[in-house]
């Protein structure tokens, strides 16, 4: 055996190991996340800011919602450095602990009757670690699987810890559907809330326990062995990827907006204003995200086949076109809810699917781990963090229509995002 070849021997890890871990920690994280993001349009108002009207309270709950948007670049940097410098492995675990000791830390939290003001304070606190955890988390999953990848299968690969997001989120919602089934509502805002908080324990130990057995990725060890890591990864891609960051943001913000307007907003308006209740809502959301988890290996497959570029300008457009349905569909009752739900989680499936993918391409092996993080986070402040608040304000002061126009204008920046950004269509 040469040198080279026991340079270069390929890792142990395999490929099912791999895709496992990647998928089963963002399953994790964003079970975590929609918990809170499920509480916040049903617990937290009555809860943390319950001195509040019922609108109020909702949009102070959805401003702690948006502060895990504004930690997550700052997470990105942070983990991002040592994943960049140190490895993809021990970041990833990190980051883990992070975002799972700040959820349950919630769970155990008093509330504005025990201790007032500090009640809705330490939520945001936690929330802030929520943030930070997560803004981690995904870009080191993405390129766990993503420089694992054989050539010509990275979207594929790419898109199995996107998948931890549609299993995350049935997680969530299934948790509080059946404690909403099984207990009175005195019971589940005395203490049945905190539930899938401190539940989520047993997730985070799981998640470890597979994370702690992977190794390295090949593309990292060989950037180790090349001596191309730089000194501070995060002053390397404003200086020298800026056009990369930037594109990139653009280009995932239709996605974060298309998410949250599925998600917490339709929630909120539809149990707020609809007269849905928790349970009600909650099965249609359920239903619209089988569609969300069988779209997102469907664009995999398209991606390694026509390319990321090609095929994420395709389904912008697609998303623009539904801009213009949510509205009357809305309205529409029930099967009109149901229809809006189902279009809407498989378009989120076709574009969130190759995301992890074309926003790691651009960014080189040295500095991907903080590139890609802060790109994907970057586009949560400006497409997620205050989704829900906004669109909750555009329908109450414009109607419904506002909304779609708002995914709109979204879909417009991400289409451009997609037509300049540098690399997104190789592999």
């Amino acid at each position: 055996m040469t040198i080279a070849d026991t340079t270069y021997a390929p890792p142990v890890n395999r490929s099912s190991q791999i895709l496992a871990a990647s998928m089963i920690g963002t399953t994790i994280e964003f079970f975590d996340f929609y918990i809170y993001a499920t509480a916040a349009v049903l617990v937290f108002p009555h809860l943390f800011f319950p001195e509040s009207d019922p609108t109020s309270a909702l949009l102070q709950s959805f401003a702690t919602f948006s502060i895990a948007f504004f930690a997550r670049p700052i997470g990105a940097a942070i983990f991002g450095h040592f994943g960049d410098r140190v490895g993809r492995k021990a970041t990833l675990v990190a980051a883990l602990m992070t975002m799972g000791l700040s959820t349950v830390a919630i769970g155990a939290l008093p509330t504005y009757a025990s201790i007032g003001v500090w009640a809705p304070l330490l939520l945001a606190l936690c929330r802030l670690g929520q943030g930070l955890g997560l803004g981690g988390e995904w870009g080191g999953a993405v390129l766990l699987a993503t420089e694992h990848a054989p050539s010509g299968k990275k979207s594929w690969f790419g898109m199995f810890p996107q998948l931890g997001a549609p299993v995350g989120f049935i997680f969530a919602s299934g948790i509080f559907l059946t404690l909403t089934e099984t207990m009175s509502n005195e019971q589940f805002f005395a203490w049945g809330w905190r539930i899938p908080f401190l539940a989520s324990a047993i997730l985070v130990i799981f998640g470890l326990v597979v994370r702690l057995k992977i190794t390295e990725t090949p593309e990292f060890a060989r950037a180790v062995e090349r001596a191309e890591r730089v000194a501070v990864p995060v002053v390397d891609v404003f200086r020298s990827h800026k056009m990369a960051l930037l594109l990139g943001t653009m280009g995932a913000l239709a996605t974060f907006v298309l998410f949250y307007l599925m998600t917490v907003f339709s929630l909120g308006w539809g149990t707020h204003h609809l007269g849905y209740s928790r349970e009600e809502f909650l099965i249609l959301q359920m239903i619209g995200v089988i569609f969300f988890a069988a779209f997102i290996p469907l664009a995999g497959r398209l991606c390694d086949r026509y390319g990321v570029r090609r095929i994420m300008l395709i389904v912008t457009a697609i998303i623009a076109a539904f801009s213009f349905a949510i509205a009357p569909l809305f309205a529409g009752g029930e099967v009109g809810v149901m229809t809006m739900l189902i279009l809407g989680f498989a378009a989120m499936g076709l574009t969130y699917g190759p995301l992890g993918t074309a926003l790691s391409l651009p960014f080189p092996t040295a500095v991907r781990y903080t590139g890609a993080s802060l790109t994907f986070n970057l586009a949560g402040i400006f497409g997620a963090s205050l989704a829900p608040y906004i669109a909750t304000w555009l329908a109450s002061n414009y109607g419904f229509e506002a909304v779609g126009y708002y995914l709109a204008i979204s879909a417009a920046i991400t289409f451009i995002g997609f037509l300049f950004i540098p690399a997104a269509g190789e592999d």
